[in-house]
């Protein structure tokens, strides 16, 4: 396999103001596209720093990839180091000064010298022209291995590498090996069960197969690859596995994609099943809500939400009995039952979901500790609560009852029986 490093410039990313995404962005892509990501580093806006990482990387790797540094500041010094390293000079990209020019023409912004110094390349660098903002990108070639130099902004590095370097990578790499990769989406399923329901994979694995489980607030994926001379024989090689994720743990399967969201796959179920939604939330003060009208189109069902924080609009909005707020509390059976079945009463929607608990850090108490959620469904009549007791973080805690409400309404639409994380359903 073809190397490839990928070297991050920036101060902000060392002490932690910003967060590397760009790596780990870069190290998918490129290992789809058949490289070995040998290395990956994270370096100062310092001169010499940067000299000798990007020149030892052109030695050992066919492929390396900068990101960062291309701005008009004075830290920004990406630049200075390529033209020393090249033996090369600036010289004006006419291009490149017109489009960043009329960035700044549109937008009413004064142009000034600062801005125009970043329309000026390295002479012997191709220029991978960047719609996207005013920073170009660059390619360079020293003794066959190749330079790709981007801006650090996530948007306009990913379309550089995307629309610009990607053709490129193509054209001077056409024997690489090519990866399939594929992810399966899962919900409300511990790893260490769900590997024990798929079981031993050895077999696999041993054939040239890779696979991972990869634990995340809003559930696992499972992720498998293969690699051979051509896409279609390596997908050919993750046939097998994947007939076998669906026969082992294809009820908590969601769906498959790396990027594919649990609230997408429940809207779609809704919109083709066409049933309406609302939601009541407490705990998770609108998360639900916003969940679900991140997906465009849910305005087809959709029909709106309540946040009733306080037990006053528990109980004007919501109609939830003033004697079980004062006998049981706000965290109970009950108020999540009476909390579903009035949004979707007030909404007038097939579906009515809710959440109430105490989401901490405080608040817990020996009979609720902190984590306690109770979660009500009104699902076409069909009305229940569930009882999870989580952790002690408290955004965590929201991420996760927006799972476990989402994934319930999924796996009843789809008549899985069992429901998340094994929870027991508690009659109204």
């Amino acid at each position: 396999m073809k190397k490839a490093q990928i070297i991050s410039i920036g101060n902000e990313l060392l002490i932690g103001d910003t967060i590397n995404t760009n790596a780990s962005w870069l190290g998918g892509l490129l290992t789809e596209q058949g490289f070995y990501v040998e290395q990956v580093f994270t370096i100062p806006d310092d001169y010499d720093i940067i000299y000798k990482k990007v020149k030892k990387s052109l030695q050992q790797s066919e492929l390396t990839v900068v990101t960062g540094g291309l701005g008009p500041t004075h830290d920004d010094i990406t630049k200075k180091v390529l033209v020393d390293l090249f033996d090369s000079k600036l010289i004006e990209n006419r291009e490149v000064l017109d489009f960043i020019k009329m960035i700044f023409e549109r937008r009413g912004f004064t142009f000034s010298r600062v801005n125009a110094a970043q329309a000026q390349v390295p002479e012997n660098c191709e220029v991978l022209f960047n719609n996207k903002g005013t920073a170009p990108g660059m390619w360079f070639e020293k003794n066959g291995n190749s330079l790709i130099v981007l801006p650090g902004v996530p948007n306009e590095m990913k379309f550089l590498m995307e629309k610009r370097a990607l053709p490129k990578i193509h054209e001077l790499f056409p024997d690489r090996e090519v990866w399939a990769t594929r992810y399966f989406k899962t919900a409300g399923v511990p790893e260490s069960t769900l590997s024990e329901q798929i079981g031993d994979l050895d077999e696999f694995v041993n054939n040239g197969v890779g696979v991972a489980y990869l634990p995340g607030p809003a559930g696992v994926t499972i992720r498998i690859s293969a690699n051979a001379d051509t896409l279609q024989l390596a997908e050919g090689k993750l046939t097998k596995l994947k007939d076998l994720l669906y026969e082992k743990a294809g009820d908590v399967i969601f769906g498959e994609g790396k990027n594919l969201k649990l609230e997408e796959v429940a809207g779609k179920i809704l919109t083709d099943n066409e049933l309406t939604i609302a939601t009541a939330e407490s705990c998770t003060g609108g998360l639900l809500s916003s969940k679900i009208t991140d997906i465009p189109g849910s305005s087809a069902y959709m029909k709106g939400g309540v946040v009733a924080y306080g037990n006053e609009v528990k109980i004007s909005a919501l109609n939830v009995l003033e004697n079980d707020l004062n006998k049981g509390g706000a965290v109970s059976k009950n108020v999540a039952l009476q909390m579903a079945k009035g949004v979707a009463e007030k909404m007038k929607t097939d579906i009515g979901v809710s959440a109430t608990g105490i989401a901490g850090p405080g608040g817990g108490t020996d009979e609720k500790p902190v984590g306690t959620v109770w979660m009500g469904f009104w699902i076409k009549g069909d009305h229940f609560a569930l009882k999870a007791v989580l952790s002690n973080d408290r955004l965590l805690n929201k991420e996760r009852t927006v799972m476990i409400i989402l994934e319930t309404v999924r796996r009843r639409l789809q008549g899985v029986n069992e429901l998340p994380y094994q929870l027991k359903p508690h009659s109204a």
